[in-house]
């Protein structure tokens, strides 16, 4: 099974340790089609387009995986969509040259709701915490992700 990361969850990020590394097979530079936005909360979102968003593309050993994943993400198939704040796809995913790695499990938002959120559009499609440290930690918008 494999899922793409590309905000708290990838390698060298604040969760990757806790909720992934346990899990993962394999890890490697993988782009897919979206935006990336930075969202006031101090965490990305990426919303579904014709842009490209880096990560990396994880092969987990084991599927009890993606259901802590969804926890993390407070994500429950079972729920409405719009009462998720992520909803889960299968996305295709490829390489630095654009070549095409496969399908993974990746997390996204909706348009609106990173409008609502007030997201900032990073155009180079690549987020890391480090660029978005100016969350200070008792920011109304600042949330332990």
């Amino acid at each position: 099974m494999q899922i793409f990361v590309y905000g708290t969850l990838k390698p060298g990020e604040a969760y990757y340790e806790r909720y992934c590394e346990p899990y993962v097979e394999t890890a490697i530079a993988a782009w897919v089609r979206g935006h990336i936005y930075h969202l006031p909360q101090g965490y990305p979102a990426v919303t579904l387009g014709d842009g490209w968003v880096s990560g990396a593309l994880l092969h987990l050993r084991d599927e009890s995986a993606l259901a802590a994943l969804d926890r993390f993400e407070d994500y429950d198939p079972t729920r409405p969509p719009e009462a998720n704040e992520y909803t889960r796809q299968l996305l295709s995913v490829f390489d630095g040259d654009r070549a095409p790695l496969g399908q993974a499990w990746v997390y996204f938002m909706t348009v609106d709701r990173v409008q609502h959120y007030g997201g900032v559009l990073i155009s180079d499609g690549t987020w890391s915490r480090a660029q978005w440290h100016s969350i200070a930690p008792d920011s109304p918008y600042h949330r332990s992700r």
